[in-house]
């Protein structure tokens, strides 16, 4: 196995995922009662040495999460950095090894294995899946937020904003450099409310998510109560995510 290290990007605002983001940065908010972002360092740390996990929207709430699991922890400010430049604000922890990054937003159950398998490190190689809805980015193919990156590309970022595709994706597909990989099983980039709510009850088997220590008194349909929340007598909570007391967010 190559020395590998593991990236999981954690520093968006998650725009399109307002309200949710407003209390909680994308990384934290829970698929099936598990924050994505330890999905990903899980995922990631079967196949890595070590860890890091850059942030920036709502930070402090991202450092207390990882106080004292030994990941490293980057905290991009003024400016969030994009894929790209959060690996040249790494590139001293990097030192030099290939990079195994994880988006946090994706929500996948491939384990990475066939990936991972037979990479010589030469060339960048990302986890794809078929472009059903005609988003395609290489191909008929879609990203789907998993990837490899040689360490003599990394080493050559800059520490400043910039994208992994505007710096490296693009020009290697243009010459034939870009190594695909298909995932395997589901894979949703958990951008919007909608894919977030389809990602947790994929995750549970079709059911709604219920939160520890929620009281349900009122039905659900296809929604999820994040930890602590109540749904009332009478109430029908559907296709929706109520985040806390006063916070419901429709998909």
């Amino acid at each position: 196995m190559r020395d590998l290290v593991g990236i999981v990007l954690a520093a968006g605002e998650g725009r399109r995922l307002r309200p949710l983001t407003d209390v909680r940065p994308k990384a934290l908010c829970p698929i099936n009662n598990t924050p994505l972002l330890d999905l990903a360092v899980a995922r990631v740390r079967r196949h890595v040495a070590e860890v890091a996990v850059n942030t920036h929207h709502l930070a402090r709430q991202v450092q207390a999460h990882l106080d004292g699991t030994g990941i490293m922890v980057s905290v991009e400010t003024p400016d969030a950095l994009g894929t790209a430049g959060a690996l040249g604000a790494l590139r001293e922890w990097i030192d030099g090894r290939d990079v195994l990054i994880h988006n946090a937003d994706a929500w996948l159950t491939d384990p990475l294995d066939q990936l991972v398998r037979g990479w010589d490190g030469t060339r960048p190689r990302l986890l794809v899946g078929p472009a059903g809805d005609g988003r395609a980015d290489f191909g008929d193919r879609r990203f789907v937020g998993v990837s490899l990156l040689p360490g003599t590309i990394a080493a050559s970022l800059p520490a400043s904003p910039l994208g992994l595709y505007e710096a490296v994706w693009r020009s290697a597909w243009e010459r034939g450099q870009l190594e695909l990989t298909d995932v395997a099983g589901p894979a949703i980039d958990c951008g919007t409310v909608a894919d977030y709510l389809r990602a947790n009850l994929s995750a549970n088997g079709g059911a709604s998510v219920i939160g520890a220590g929620c009281v349900v008194k009122g039905e659900l349909c296809r929604s999820v109560v994040w930890d602590g929340c109540t749904v009332e007598p009478g109430e029908c909570l559907t296709d929706a995510v109520r985040a806390t007391p006063s916070l419901t967010a429709r998909a």
